[in-house]
């Protein structure tokens, strides 16, 4: 396994800092892997750009920052403008399809859409979008095991949130069988 980076980027409320977190400590905790997770924020925090940053290593992490990601996750249209330059060539993109609408980049980025807001309002909440998200993370790009983050979102989530958390992480995580 190499080093692996994601960057994930929104607006505040929308659980960028979170998903990192769940991440992070998926991959650490119960994937036996070495994390680092950062986060930025503007000052105004809710309904303000918002990223955070997980990278993933087989040995310690000794550069937490991620200016070259393999993965980044836009769940907005803010998100994807300030970041898509830092993502490699061939690395993942995945978005929220119903929030990030105008696409610029190489062809030979993996594009990967779900419409992960309007996945969480049909579940009944839409703040558990980033959890949606975070299925469909695991599906594709395949760096954490689907065991680690289950655990990591049971222990991350308010525990009467569980199990709407879990049935938002299913539906993005068996959402990549509708795009084949």
């Amino acid at each position: 396994m190499k080093e692996q980076k994601i960057k994930i980027s929104g607006f505040g409320g929308q659980g960028v800092i979170l998903s990192a977190y769940i991440i992070g400590k998926a991959a650490s905790i119960y994937d036996k892997k070495n994390a680092s997770m950062t986060q930025a924020y503007g000052p105004e925090a809710r309904g303000g750009a918002c990223s955070s940053q997980v990278v993933i290593s087989p040995k310690e992490v000794d550069y937490p920052l991620v200016d070259n990601a393999d993965v980044l996750i836009a769940l907005s249209q803010e998100g994807y403008d300030k970041f898509i330059s830092i993502l490699k060539k061939d690395g993942i993109l995945l978005y929220d399809s119903d929030l990030v609408e105008n696409l610029k980049h190489s062809s030979k980025i993996k594009s990967n859409p779900i419409p992960a807001t309007r996945v969480a309002e049909e579940l009944g909440n839409k703040i558990v979008a980033n959890v949606v998200m975070m299925g469909f993370f695991t599906a594709v790009a395949k760096m954490v095991s689907i065991e680690a983050m289950k655990q990591s979102i049971q222990e991350s989530v308010p525990s009467k949130y569980t199990e709407l958390n879990m049935r938002a992480f299913d539906k993005g995580y068996n959402y990549i069988k509708n795009l084949k």
